[in-house]
Protein backbone atom coordinates (compact mmCIF):
# COMPACT_ATOMS: atom_id res chain seq x y z
CA UNK A 1 0.00 0.00 0.00
CA UNK A 2 1.02 3.81 -0.41
CA UNK A 3 -0.14 7.31 -0.85
CA UNK A 4 -2.06 8.72 -3.31
CA UNK A 5 -3.89 11.83 -3.56
CA UNK A 6 -4.12 11.53 0.33
CA UNK A 7 -5.58 8.20 0.01
CA UNK A 8 -4.09 5.30 0.83
CA UNK A 9 -3.37 3.15 -2.21
CA UNK A 10 -4.46 -0.51 -2.22
CA UNK A 11 -4.06 -3.05 -5.36
CA UNK A 12 -7.87 -3.64 -6.98
CA UNK A 13 -7.77 -7.40 -5.40
CA UNK A 14 -7.11 -5.96 -2.47
CA UNK A 15 -10.05 -3.62 -2.17
CA UNK A 16 -12.37 -6.56 -3.33
CA UNK A 17 -11.44 -8.80 -0.68
CA UNK A 18 -11.46 -6.12 2.02
CA UNK A 19 -14.82 -4.73 0.66
CA UNK A 20 -16.30 -8.22 1.16
CA UNK A 21 -14.83 -8.16 5.19
CA UNK A 22 -16.91 -5.11 5.70
CA UNK A 23 -19.92 -6.21 3.94
CA UNK A 24 -19.94 -9.62 5.79
CA UNK A 25 -19.19 -7.84 9.09
CA UNK A 26 -22.10 -5.50 8.58
CA UNK A 27 -24.13 -8.17 7.07
CA UNK A 28 -23.89 -10.82 10.13
CA UNK A 29 -25.88 -14.03 9.48
CA UNK A 30 -28.32 -14.50 6.93
CA UNK A 31 -31.12 -17.01 6.70
CA UNK A 32 -29.94 -18.22 3.51
CA UNK A 33 -27.55 -21.35 2.24
CA UNK A 34 -23.37 -20.33 1.27
CA UNK A 35 -24.17 -20.21 -2.26
CA UNK A 36 -27.06 -17.52 -2.07
CA UNK A 37 -25.23 -15.40 0.56
CA UNK A 38 -22.11 -15.31 -2.63
CA UNK A 39 -24.94 -13.83 -4.60
CA UNK A 40 -26.29 -11.68 -2.12
CA UNK A 41 -22.42 -10.33 -1.27
CA UNK A 42 -21.61 -9.76 -4.47
CA UNK A 43 -24.89 -7.52 -5.49
CA UNK A 44 -24.28 -5.38 -2.12
CA UNK A 45 -20.19 -5.28 -3.42
CA UNK A 46 -21.74 -3.98 -6.72
CA UNK A 47 -24.45 -1.57 -5.29
CA UNK A 48 -23.47 -0.97 -2.29
CA UNK A 49 -27.06 -1.41 -1.06
CA UNK A 50 -27.39 -3.66 2.05
CA UNK A 51 -31.58 -3.84 1.28
CA UNK A 52 -30.77 -6.59 -1.24
CA UNK A 53 -29.99 -8.92 1.58
CA UNK A 54 -34.07 -8.97 2.56
CA UNK A 55 -35.00 -8.51 -1.21
CA UNK A 56 -33.48 -11.19 -3.17
CA UNK A 57 -35.71 -13.88 -3.22
CA UNK A 58 -34.47 -17.21 -4.57
CA UNK A 59 -36.15 -20.14 -5.46
CA UNK A 60 -35.13 -23.57 -3.76
CA UNK A 61 -32.82 -24.65 -6.76
CA UNK A 62 -31.95 -21.29 -8.37
CA UNK A 63 -28.55 -20.66 -7.49
CA UNK A 64 -27.15 -24.21 -7.62
CA UNK A 65 -29.22 -25.12 -11.24
CA UNK A 66 -27.53 -21.32 -12.65
CA UNK A 67 -24.17 -22.91 -11.43
CA UNK A 68 -24.96 -26.00 -13.26
CA UNK A 69 -26.11 -24.67 -16.25
CA UNK A 70 -22.94 -21.99 -16.58
CA UNK A 71 -20.72 -24.61 -16.08
CA UNK A 72 -22.32 -26.52 -18.91
CA UNK A 73 -21.66 -23.75 -21.10
CA UNK A 74 -25.47 -22.16 -20.78
CA UNK A 75 -26.16 -19.20 -23.04
CA UNK A 76 -26.91 -15.77 -21.26
CA UNK A 77 -29.18 -14.09 -22.66
CA UNK A 78 -29.82 -10.41 -21.68
CA UNK A 79 -32.39 -7.61 -21.93
CA UNK A 80 -29.65 -4.77 -22.76
CA UNK A 81 -26.53 -4.41 -23.91
CA UNK A 82 -25.49 -3.11 -20.43
CA UNK A 83 -25.93 -6.24 -19.04
CA UNK A 84 -24.32 -8.34 -21.28
CA UNK A 85 -21.13 -5.46 -20.85
CA UNK A 86 -21.29 -6.41 -17.14
CA UNK A 87 -20.79 -10.01 -17.35
CA UNK A 88 -17.61 -11.78 -16.98
CA UNK A 89 -17.14 -13.10 -20.81
CA UNK A 90 -13.56 -14.57 -20.08
CA UNK A 91 -15.03 -17.01 -17.41
CA UNK A 92 -18.30 -17.49 -18.97
CA UNK A 93 -16.67 -18.33 -22.48
CA UNK A 94 -14.10 -20.51 -20.13
CA UNK A 95 -17.24 -23.08 -20.29
CA UNK A 96 -17.79 -23.03 -23.68
CA UNK A 97 -20.99 -20.35 -22.88
CA UNK A 98 -21.91 -16.97 -24.55
CA UNK A 99 -24.19 -13.60 -24.29
CA UNK A 100 -26.56 -13.25 -26.34
CA UNK A 101 -29.09 -9.85 -26.37
CA UNK A 102 -31.67 -9.57 -29.29
CA UNK A 103 -32.88 -5.72 -28.65
CA UNK A 104 -31.15 -4.28 -31.00
CA UNK A 105 -31.90 -6.80 -33.89
CA UNK A 106 -33.84 -4.99 -36.63
CA UNK A 107 -36.29 -8.24 -37.30
CA UNK A 108 -37.25 -7.50 -33.51
CA UNK A 109 -37.76 -3.89 -34.03
CA UNK A 110 -40.16 -4.35 -36.96
CA UNK A 111 -41.94 -7.18 -35.29
CA UNK A 112 -42.02 -5.22 -32.32
CA UNK A 113 -43.68 -2.26 -34.04
CA UNK A 114 -46.20 -4.50 -36.22
CA UNK A 115 -47.35 -6.35 -32.94
CA UNK A 116 -47.37 -3.24 -30.88
CA UNK A 117 -45.20 -4.55 -27.67
CA UNK A 118 -42.04 -3.88 -27.23
CA UNK A 119 -38.70 -4.89 -28.80
CA UNK A 120 -38.29 -6.59 -25.09
CA UNK A 121 -40.89 -8.59 -25.55
CA UNK A 122 -39.74 -9.69 -28.54
CA UNK A 123 -36.55 -9.94 -27.94
CA UNK A 124 -37.98 -13.02 -25.51
CA UNK A 125 -39.59 -14.48 -28.30
CA UNK A 126 -36.40 -14.77 -29.90
CA UNK A 127 -34.89 -16.22 -27.24
CA UNK A 128 -37.29 -19.23 -26.37
CA UNK A 129 -35.82 -20.55 -29.57
CA UNK A 130 -32.60 -21.02 -28.58
CA UNK A 131 -30.86 -24.29 -28.11
CA UNK A 132 -29.62 -25.69 -24.99
CA UNK A 133 -29.08 -24.33 -20.86
CA UNK A 134 -30.15 -20.78 -21.22
CA UNK A 135 -29.85 -18.52 -18.15
CA UNK A 136 -31.92 -14.97 -18.67
CA UNK A 137 -30.34 -12.31 -17.04
CA UNK A 138 -33.46 -9.55 -17.38
CA UNK A 139 -31.89 -5.81 -15.60
CA UNK A 140 -34.13 -3.21 -17.24
CA UNK A 141 -37.32 -4.13 -18.94
CA UNK A 142 -40.23 -5.47 -17.43
CA UNK A 143 -41.81 -6.39 -20.29
CA UNK A 144 -39.32 -8.77 -20.94
CA UNK A 145 -39.68 -10.11 -17.82
CA UNK A 146 -43.34 -10.33 -18.09
CA UNK A 147 -43.22 -12.16 -21.15
CA UNK A 148 -40.99 -14.78 -19.94
CA UNK A 149 -43.21 -15.56 -17.39
CA UNK A 150 -45.96 -16.01 -19.61
CA UNK A 151 -43.53 -18.19 -21.89
CA UNK A 152 -43.10 -20.44 -18.99
CA UNK A 153 -46.41 -20.82 -18.07
CA UNK A 154 -47.57 -21.57 -21.37
CA UNK A 155 -45.11 -24.50 -21.53
CA UNK A 156 -43.08 -22.21 -25.10
CA UNK A 157 -39.96 -21.73 -23.09
CA UNK A 158 -38.60 -24.96 -23.00
CA UNK A 159 -36.80 -26.26 -19.28
CA UNK A 160 -34.37 -22.45 -18.88
CA UNK A 161 -32.09 -22.84 -16.75
CA UNK A 162 -32.27 -20.05 -14.68
CA UNK A 163 -34.47 -16.44 -14.82
CA UNK A 164 -32.59 -13.70 -13.03
CA UNK A 165 -35.49 -10.72 -13.29
CA UNK A 166 -33.95 -7.29 -11.22
CA UNK A 167 -35.58 -4.64 -13.86
CA UNK A 168 -35.33 -1.34 -12.08
CA UNK A 169 -37.95 1.26 -12.13
CA UNK A 170 -41.77 2.47 -11.23
CA UNK A 171 -44.41 1.08 -14.16
CA UNK A 172 -44.88 -2.42 -14.45
CA UNK A 173 -41.90 -3.24 -12.49
CA UNK A 174 -43.23 -4.80 -9.40
CA UNK A 175 -45.78 -6.29 -11.02
CA UNK A 176 -43.38 -8.18 -13.51
CA UNK A 177 -41.43 -9.68 -10.62
CA UNK A 178 -44.13 -10.94 -8.93
CA UNK A 179 -45.23 -12.99 -12.00
CA UNK A 180 -42.00 -14.41 -12.26
CA UNK A 181 -42.43 -15.27 -8.67
CA UNK A 182 -45.58 -17.03 -9.76
CA UNK A 183 -43.59 -18.90 -12.49
CA UNK A 184 -42.84 -22.33 -12.69
CA UNK A 185 -39.19 -21.91 -12.80
CA UNK A 186 -36.39 -21.87 -10.99
CA UNK A 187 -35.35 -17.74 -10.57
CA UNK A 188 -33.67 -15.27 -8.47
CA UNK A 189 -35.85 -11.98 -8.34
CA UNK A 190 -34.84 -8.47 -6.36
CA UNK A 191 -38.78 -7.84 -5.14
CA UNK A 192 -39.73 -4.48 -5.01
CA UNK A 193 -38.82 -1.65 -7.62
CA UNK A 194 -34.72 -1.84 -7.31
CA UNK A 195 -32.70 -3.58 -9.65
CA UNK A 196 -30.75 -2.66 -12.71
CA UNK A 197 -28.38 -3.82 -15.37
CA UNK A 198 -25.37 -3.86 -12.73
CA UNK A 199 -27.19 -6.21 -10.33
CA UNK A 200 -28.52 -8.77 -13.21
CA UNK A 201 -24.69 -8.96 -14.54
CA UNK A 202 -23.20 -9.40 -10.79
CA UNK A 203 -25.99 -12.15 -10.13
CA UNK A 204 -24.40 -13.74 -13.25
CA UNK A 205 -20.70 -13.15 -12.49
CA UNK A 206 -21.46 -14.44 -8.94
CA UNK A 207 -22.90 -17.71 -10.43
CA UNK A 208 -19.91 -17.93 -12.98
CA UNK A 209 -17.13 -17.57 -10.03
CA UNK A 210 -18.89 -20.08 -7.74
CA UNK A 211 -18.85 -22.41 -11.22
CA UNK A 212 -15.15 -21.65 -11.46
CA UNK A 213 -14.09 -22.34 -7.94
CA UNK A 214 -13.94 -19.23 -7.09
CA UNK A 215 -15.72 -18.04 -4.47
CA UNK A 216 -14.60 -14.41 -4.10
CA UNK A 217 -15.07 -13.99 -0.66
Amino acid sequence: MSELDGLTYIQPREIETRSFQIISEELGPLALSPAEQLVVKRVIHTTADFDYAQTLRFTPHAVEQGIAALAAGATVVTDTTMVAAGINKRVLGSFGGGVRTFIGDADVAEEARACGVTRSAIAMDRAAQLEGPVVFAIGNAPTALARLARLVSEGALVNPALVIGVPVGFVNVVESKELMMAAPVESIVAAGRKGGSNVAAAIVNALLYQASGDRRE
